[in-house]
């Protein structure tokens, strides 16, 4: 079995988590077509419970810091790879300060 490295294929987006999750940013790939999703944790110090969605609105109701949920917890400096819908929307809750998430849409892994 051949294991492909991860490809971008798209433009990179952030979003500051906090206590009150901010607007969710829409992570689209060039090939219309990217299903998975770089998700990198820069805080060395804030779990960010991420809400994940098709629209804007089902990431904010899903990124919620109780359990349980449908909130995906990044902990603080982890660099995930995670499947989700093309073009999807991402937000994020923490229980005390913030943390910058960096999204990157491609394929591999």
């Amino acid at each position: 079995m051949t294991i492909m490295a991860f490809n971008p294929q798209g433009d990179t987006q952030t979003f500051t988590g906090a206590v009150t999750p901010p607007s969710p940013v829409q992570v689209t790939s060039t090939t219309g077509a990217a299903t998975q999703y770089r998700i990198i944790n820069a805080s060395s110090q804030y779990t960010v419970f991420m809400g994940v969605g098709t629209t804007g609105a089902a990431a904010t109701t899903n990124a919620t810091t109780t359990l349980p949920s449908r909130t995906i917890p990044v902990l603080p400096g982890t660099d995930e790879i995670l499947t989700f819908t093309p073009n999807a929307y991402f937000t994020g809750a923490t229980t005390a300060g913030t943390a910058v998430i960096y999204i990157t849409p491609g394929s591999g892994s």
